[in-house]
């Protein structure tokens, strides 16, 4: 194990990043790389697994997550929504008798408002999320996994639910039998080019089932990743044998794994070339991933997202240069 944190970092400015990322975890990574790498070189794939419609306006959580994030507008008390935010819309919805057990803030209301017009005049959801990020005044690219529809699906005790009532109406609680991803989902060309242009792919520390998971499932992203980069680095979402936020570890233990930062790099298995997890952590071996860094994981603020993202590009510069 290596230690960086003493030396100046130099960032390599020929280093083409792509992020796997979706919630929590995914946000502040992409901005601990977006405060690192020039805009032309960091992509950011969002799942869009998580998307859904709601009073007829198209939501997607992640793809929100991040570009608040970046904008830094994102409401650091919830992690998801907006900073500022008021919910008087919602409340009037729930008076007349609407669906309001899913919150949008007024101001967040705007983007999925602009987004659901730019979709019935024909862009794109690519597009669309390219008109709101130049909006927001973010530089660097920021993609959704699929221009189609690609609903994840859990199974449960309940039966087959779609995502957002077994996260948020059911708050996640059902245990997880199985978790359901849609076939025939293709990338786009812009997420084809992103990929066949990265030197490094890194899996944020995101849910692998629900948020990474649903982006490799997209044909033909986790054929490209397997053949195609130097190298492909995984960061654990589990620290101290615990999620930091979301159900992760809940749904480790519900699909019989166990929750632990091995267990990730397990997951991933052949997938991965490096693992980065947390000091908190046991010893992840090196049987399970062919090279690992341990450091302190947890992002508290804009700059400890820069710091774990300096820590692991400096990493990887070492994985390409063995």
């Amino acid at each position: 194990m290596h230690n960086h944190a003493h030396e100046p970092i130099a960032v390599p400015d020929n280093l083409n990043v792509v992020l796997l990322a979706g919630g929590v975890g995914g946000a502040k990574m992409a901005d601990g790389l977006a405060q690192l790498l020039a805009p032309e070189r960091l992509t950011v794939l969002v799942n869009t697994g998580d998307d859904f419609r709601h009073c007829g306006l198209m939501v997607c959580p992640d793809l929100d997550t991040v570009m608040y994030t970046l904008a830094g507008r994102a409401n650091p008390e919830t992690g998801w929504g907006r900073t500022g935010e008021s919910w008087r819309t919602m409340e009037e919805v729930g008076r007349l008798g609407g669906p309001e057990w899913f919150k949008l803030g007024d101001l967040d209301l705007a983007t999925h408002l602009t987004r659901t017009h730019l979709l019935a005049e024909g862009m794109s959801l690519t597009q669309a999320t390219g008109q709101l990020l130049e909006r927001l005044g973010i530089a660097a690219r920021i993609l959704p996994m699929s221009d189609q529809p690609a609903p994840t699906m859990i199974r449960c005790d309940e039966g087959l639910l779609p995502f957002q009532t077994w996260f948020v109406a059911r708050g996640w609680q059902p245990a997880v039998r199985e978790i359901c991803l849609p076939e025939d989902v293709r990338a786009s060309g812009q997420v084809l080019s992103a990929l066949e242009g990265a030197d490094l792919i890194l899996i944020a520390p995101s849910n692998p089932f629900v948020s990474i998971e649903p982006i490799l499932n997209v044909y033909p992203v986790r054929e490209m990743i397997t053949d195609l980069p130097k190298v492909v680095v995984a960061v654990s979402p589990i620290v101290a044998g615990q999620a930091l936020k979301g159900p992760a570890a809940k749904m480790m233990g519900e699909l019989g794994m166990a929750v632990s930062a091995s267990a990730v790099a397990g997951y991933y298995g052949e997938l991965i070339d490096g693992f980065v997890y947390d000091r908190r952590d046991d010893e992840v071996t090196t049987l399970l991933a062919p090279n690992t860094f341990r450091t302190d994981t947890v992002m508290q603020d804009r700059a400890g997202r820069r710091r774990l993202a300096a820590e692991i590009l400096a990493y990887v510069v070492e994985l390409i240069n063995q």
